[in-house]
């Protein structure tokens, strides 16, 4: 599959609530094709690189603790436009903002709690990216591709 890649982080909650298949599912009905996939438990070191735009403010500290309390899936989706498509998928950051249908308006309850991680920007995904998969990803051609895309 051509296209941008993105970065998603099921997040402790996410994982805890059993809802890593529901999340993951979403995504790839979505047409996003996973390129890379591990559950993880996030390093303290990896969390304060990875939030680092927000060292500073009042929540950091909470969000650094939070997403090292239990593991994590890491994905890297690729597909056109996998940015705004997955984050049109994931919903806005609060969950009582987010709209039905998405996965933060359908599962989530709390901003604190708001199951998944979506990069916001081609800038923010690269670096993320190098931050999780310093490895890289793989490509892989599917056979649903000619039904999903046009040429």
């Amino acid at each position: 599959m051509t296209g941008e890649q993105t970065l998603v982080i099921i997040k402790p909650d996410g994982v805890q609530r059993g809802l890593v298949g529901e999340i993951i599912g979403r995504l790839e009905r979505r047409g996003l094709q996973i390129v890379a996939m591990e559950l993880r438990a996030i390093s303290r070191q990896t969390a304060e690189r990875h939030y680092a735009e927000h060292e500073g403010k009042p929540f950091y500290a909470g969000l650094v603790d939070y997403i090292v309390s239990s593991p994590a899936v890491v994905l890297a989706l690729s597909g056109p436009g996998a940015i705004a498509v997955t984050r049109s998928t994931v919903g806005a950051t609060r969950p009582a903002e987010a709209a039905p249908g998405t996965i933060r308006g359908d599962l989530g309850l709390t901003v604190g709690r708001n199951l998944i991680h979506a990069s916001d920007s081609a800038d923010s995904a690269a670096r993320e990216l190098a931050l999780f998969f310093p490895d890289g990803t793989t490509t892989y051609d599917r056979a649903i591709s000619p039904w999903l895309l046009e040429s």
